[in-house]
Formats: structure tokens, sequence, C-alpha cells
């Protein structure tokens, strides 16, 4: 994106505080949530719920159990309603056309959070309000860089939910970062589809395929809550996460900052629950007077490490994740 464009957005993020600020009239908006699968889902869940109270905003979530179908379903109830607008955090980028077309039809302007999709036709959409998922990958891929060197590093990698827009960026951003170093190899990939359960699983299978984990240098995982599950993993096989094994993920749930207070994780790059509310001020000025916002309002990422963890732990612990 062009600095012209996040410039634009960030005036626009300013001036729809102020706006808000002042009130807003009665709405109601369906959002259409993959799950919770992740705790940093359930805490979006959370937000959102605030972010509506705060402007008096009647939100109607429907938990879609991580299934597509389950999701067009609960945008066909949502138009049928008659809501003022629709969320919609994609499980997977593509097929989503034939619905939004419907809900465009209707007049009801469509929100995506968190995720994009695969689409020709951007104007099914209003806006999107995601952070930079490539970026993400990026800025994991250059830290295990900085912090092996010239050392060689196998590295293990667990993939979000195949097909969603998170996995396949954070994926390329994380590519592209270790690219010039031909030291970092990728040995092992394959999807924990973005849950604690799975990463655990998937880690516990790639550890007795790498000789029992002892010749692991680093794992990448798409999400904190995939990380968390291959630390108990790791723990389990007797290896040392943190220590022997460099552990970096995305996301910045408060379990991660507890991981690494106690030295057993190294880096996290957060993903801000907060989708919600820029998209509540996005949909508020639409409605009062047509202020079209920008296609993309990007939220900010930023790595953490062990030296502020435990404030940070103590900080978001309670935020409902």
């Amino acid at each position: 994106m062009s600095f012209k464009k996040l410039l634009m957005g960030a005036v626009y993020t300013c001036a729809l505080s102020v706006a808000s600020a002042a009130g807003a009239a009665e709405l109601t908006v369906g959002f259409s949530q993959i799950g919770s699968e992740s705790g940093w889902r359930a805490a979006e869940t959370s937000v959102s719920k605030i972010e509506a109270e705060k402007r008096g905003i009647d939100l109607k979530i429907a938990d879609a159990q991580q299934k597509q179908e389950n999701q067009i379903k609960a945008i066909r109830t949502f138009i049928a309603q008659g809501v003022d607008a629709i969320f919609l955090a994609p499980v997977v980028a593509t097929g989503w056309d034939e619905v939004l077309e419907e809900a465009k039809d209707a007049e009801i302007p469509v929100v995506l959070l968190d995720r994009t999709i695969d689409s020709k036709d951007d104007s099914l959409y209003l806006t999107a309000v995601t952070s930079d998922t490539v970026y993400e990958g990026k800025v994991a891929g250059e830290y295990l860089a900085k912090t092996v060197g010239d050392r060689d590093c196998k590295i293990l990698e667990l993939q979000g939910t195949v097909g969603s827009s998170p996995a396949i960026n954070r994926k390329k951003g994380f590519d592209e970062a270790i690219a010039a170093h031909p030291n970092l190899k990728i040995v092992r990939s394959q999807t924990g589809d973005f849950t604690r359960t799975k990463g655990k699983e998937v880690m516990e299978s790639f550890i007795k395929a790498e000789n029992g984990g002892k010749d692991i240098c680093a794992v990448y995982a798409h999400n904190d809550d995939m990380q968390i599950g291959a630390i108990q993993a790791l723990k389990e096989a007797g290896l040392k996460p943190g220590k022997d094994i460099i552990m970096v993920s995305i996301d910045a749930v408060p379990d991660i900052f507890k991981a690494m207070a106690e030295g057993e994780a190294n880096a996290t790059v957060e993903l801000t629950p907060n989708m919600a509310g820029p998209a509540f001020d996005a949909v508020m000025a639409f409605k009062k007077d047509g202020t079209q916002p920008p296609k993309w309002i990007q939220t900010e990422s930023k790595v953490y490490l062990p030296d502020t963890a435990a404030a940070e732990y103590e900080a978001r612990k309670n935020l409902g994740y």
C-alpha cells in the first residue's frame, strides 16, 4: 500500500473518532464470526460487543463454527432481517461473490473484519478492516533471521486454516523474509487450523519425523494458540522451547506473553482484536451522509519480546482472550 493511501486512512480514522464521540443513531449490525477457535478470536468477539455498546449499536453475532456454509446462511438471515450492515470475518478467501451480491442488492453494506476475500468485484464490500498479514509474516521472518545469524536453522511451520487469507499471507511474508538467508530452511509445514489442540497434535508428528526434535532450530506458527500447543508438545518430548528452540508466532494473546515471561517463547507479532471499532465508525459515517471509507483500514502490527512480557500479560489477561 502507498504512503498516500495509508495517510488517507489515518486521516479518515481520526475524523471518524470525532463523529463517533458525537453519538450514533440506532443501528443493527449482523456479525458473521468464524467461531471461537482461538483466544484471539474470542477476544475479537468480546471487544466487538464492547465497541457496539459504546455506540448504542444492536450487534447480532452468528458463530459459524469455522464453516463457510454457516457463514453464508448467517448472511442470508441477516439480509432477511433487514439489518443496517453486515460484518464478515471470512473463514476462507473464496466463494463469497454470490451471497455478497445478495447483500449489495438489498443495499446492506458489508465490512470485512481481520481477513480479506478473493473477489474481482470490490464493490461487494464497503471496506476491510485488517492488519497487513503479509507484513506480520515478514516481521516474524526478519526477527528469526536476525536471531539465528549465520548458523544453519531447520524451521518447522504451523500454518493457519487452509485457504484463509491470514494463512496465505503470513506464509508469504515469512517466506519472503527468509529467502535472502539460505541458512534458514523450512523443513516441515502443515496446517494446525489456528487451534491449540491441532497445533500440539501437528508438533507431536513433527517431533517424531525430525529425529525426536533434536535438530529443530525454530518453530514459526501463524498464530499464538498453535504455538502454545507446540510448546506443550515440545516440553512433553523433553525439549526446551524458548531456549534450545526459537519460538516465534503472531497475535499477541495473553498466554504467549506468559510463555515468554517463563522463557518458553521468544517473540510474537501483535494483531489487535479491535477490528469492530473502526468498522462501526465507517458504517456510521456511511449511513449518516454517505461518506465512503478507504477500501482498506489498516490496523497496527508490532513485535513483542520477552523483556516486556510479564507486564503485557498483566495488562491483557482480563481483556476477554
